[in-house]
């Protein structure tokens, strides 16, 4: 931990690093003590790389837990390997921390990295910290590996494949809004529940490492349902028909949305749920049932691809609806 002092006093920046960043890292990260890191990959694979980055009070709120947010950071990453089939190796990390940070935010920071690196298999290899006069911002790069040429793209889909999606739909969306302050009559329970999705994505890193062996496309949905739908569409050229009567809900998300527009709002466009919304041949559909058995991961069919390069919505009928474009941007 510290090397003498007043345990609580910020640290100069090395000793910060040496303090909280160094125990994170693996191997290639040379013990943070060098300018690169140096990472050779297997013969026979790919690298992939996916970047994000997180602001204070734009994707998480200031009163969220720091291991909470950590992990946030480090998940919506893996979400984006997952996504292409890859297995997560590394990552590097670039921390602008408000002047307002103490010292014990940022340790829980780092312990939440720590147990999340451990549940992943992965580790720190480098970045950059500093202190900003704004809100903290972070933001972490991914490296994952998937073997050659097997990488899964938005572009891969073809008219009638099946659409499926893993998990469940929603529920991050309505976890921020009672971590805001509304459904105040929710219990406790479901309370805890929605709150923890929405701060802890649960991607399913496992489940995508079998990608390549059967999706024709796929992408992580993390600006909303139909967002990404949308965006898995145009780069493959085909349109969707979706039947929302397959969306995956968890039942404490039915449960507390009891308006008929609340609950498809928050579905179509709520986004931050950090599953994968792939594209499969139909007659893939019993190994993608049988490999998330073997994961331990909820899939649902909830349509297919179609020629006519739009997406319809089908309601319980199987009419379709006219749904308001949605789905989350920064611009």
């Amino acid at each position: 931990m510290g090397r003498g002092g007043d345990a609580d006093a910020m640290p100069d920046e090395f000793s910060l690093i040496e303090r909280l960043f160094e125990p994170l890292a693996g191997p290639e990260g040379l013990g943070l003590k060098d300018d690169a890191a140096v990472f050779t990959p297997r013969v026979g694979y790919d690298l992939v790389l996916s970047k994000d980055a997180i602001a204070e009070g734009r994707h998480y709120l200031s009163s969220d837990p720091p291991d909470t947010v950590a992990k946030k950071l480090l998940r919506v990453n893996l979400s984006d390997l997952a996504a292409k089939g890859a297995t997560p190796r590394g990552y590097l990390l670039s921390c602008a921390w408000s002047a307002e940070t103490p010292l014990d935010w940022m340790q829980a920071f780092a312990d939440g990295l720590e147990e999340d690196q451990s549940k992943f298999d992965l580790s720190l290899w480098g970045g950059d910290t500093i202190r900003v006069s704004g809100p903290t911002v972070f933001s972490l790069t991914a490296i994952g590996e998937v073997p050659s040429g097997r990488a899964v793209t938005r572009s891969g889909a073809a008219p009638g494949d099946d659409l499926w999606v893993t998990g469940t739909i929603g529920d991050a969306a309505l976890g921020l809004l009672v971590a805001q302050g509304e459904y105040a009559g929710t219990e406790p329970e479901d309370r805890d529940y929605l709150i923890s999705r929405y701060r802890i994505p649960q991607p399913p890193v496992a489940f995508g490492k079998q990608l390549s062996g059967f999706a024709s496309a796929a992408l992580d949905v993390s600006d909303g349902l139909l967002a990404d739908l949308d965006h898995l569409c145009a780069a493959s050229q085909v349109g969707a028909r979706l039947d929302r009567s397959a969306i995956p809900l968890s039942p404490v998300f039915k449960k507390c949305t009891t308006s008929t527009e609340e609950r498809w709002g928050l579905v179509y466009g709520g986004g931050d749920d950090y599953q994968i919304l792939f594209a499969a041949p139909r007659e893939k559909q019993e190994r993608v049932v049988d490999l998330a058995r073997a994961a331990n991961v909820q899939v649902s069919c909830i349509g297919c691809l179609t020629e006519a390069q739009d997406v319809v919505v089908l309601d319980e009928a199987g009419q379709s609806i006219d749904v308001a474009p949605a789905g989350f941007s920064h611009f």
